[in-house]
């Protein structure tokens, strides 16, 4: 049935706030215009609390579990960043927690069916698997960020069933370039193709590295030229974070964009440190992509 989120994330807070250790705050975050979804409401419902449920576990000492909601337009450049997502409207569903994380490696692995972190007789490794199941089947997706000792937020997109183009409501930048000259790092020849094209419709002019080394060879021999480089944090042979460090040592004042799939912008922004002026969650928008370097740019 066709159905507005906000009444089954309120059953969810109240639920939270009810059975929950008094040590655990839940905060909540659903504005007023959001967009409605086709959906089973048990189905969300078991999702929703599996998510919820699993946010308390990550809390043994307490913390905060923040549940909120948004209208997202996804763009064609999203959409070829993950195969899952489709152009068009979604309605992303945040449950956020500030506890133990997620190791990488772990990560990859939580949607497998009886997969499990829990001790014997506390879980059985099927919640997520049964999770991304029912989200599938109503043709959305989850993303997983996670830091460890920090905590870890999953995003449940559901297409909407409201075709009225909500693109127009984010910034949009038009033709914000002026030949400045950009190196992409990426370990992926696809996502550093995407990115340059974009970029180059905004008449920019892009350079490409598919690694720390060659990032820092290529920097080197267009020092004077570069204007921002774009970085991607997980790579081969020498990742974004150690290459940043040395190309701020060749030059002070570089201005740097990081990326990274696995983490969400608030943790690029602990991990970065200091020198580092805008951070990209992978996979973004457009919209998502030139108002970060425009910010940057203008500074």
């Amino acid at each position: 049935m066709v159905l507005q989120v906000t009444h089954l994330l309120k059953d969810i807070e109240q639920f939270a706030k009810g059975t929950f250790p008094k040590s655990i705050a839940i905060k909540k975050n659903l504005p007023q215009e959001l967009l409605t979804v086709s959906a089973d409401p048990t189905q969300m419902h078991q999702v929703l609390m599996n998510l919820v449920v699993n946010a308390r576990d990550a809390m043994p000492n307490g913390g905060t579990i923040t549940i909120s909601a948004q209208n997202r337009y996804i763009d064609e450049s999203y959409a070829r960043m993950n195969v899952e997502a489709k152009i068009g409207n979604y309605v992303v569903i945040t449950i956020a927690d500030t506890g133990t994380g997620i190791p990488r490696e772990v990560i990859e692995r939580v949607f497998d069916p009886f997969f499990t972190t829990k001790q014997l007789g506390k879980g059985t490794g099927l919640g997520l698997s049964t999770a991304i199941g029912i989200v599938k089947s109503h043709d959305g997706f989850i993303e997983v960020s996670s830091q460890l000792e920090k905590g870890s937020q999953f995003k449940v997109y559901l297409p909407s069933t409201q075709e009225t183009i909500i693109e127009a409501a984010q910034e949009r930048v038009a033709h914000i370039g002026n030949s400045e000259l950009i190196l992409v790092v990426d370990d992926e020849p696809a996502i550093c193709e995407i990115i340059k094209t974009t970029l180059e419709s905004q008449n920019f002019e892009v350079l490409t590295a598919a690694n720390g080394i060659e990032a820092i060879s290529t920097y080197v021999q267009n020092k004077t030229k570069i204007s921002l480089v774009l970085i991607d944090m997980m790579m081969p042979e020498m990742n974004g974070a150690r290459a940043m460090q040395v190309i701020q040592l060749l030059n002070p004042q570089v201005q740097i964009i990081a990326m990274s799939g696995l983490a969400s912008t608030e943790t690029l922004a602990e991990k970065a440190g200091n020198g580092i002026q805008g951070f990209l969650a992978k996979p973004f928008t457009n919209s998502d992509l030139f108002n970060t370097i425009n910010r940057v740019l203008n500074s």
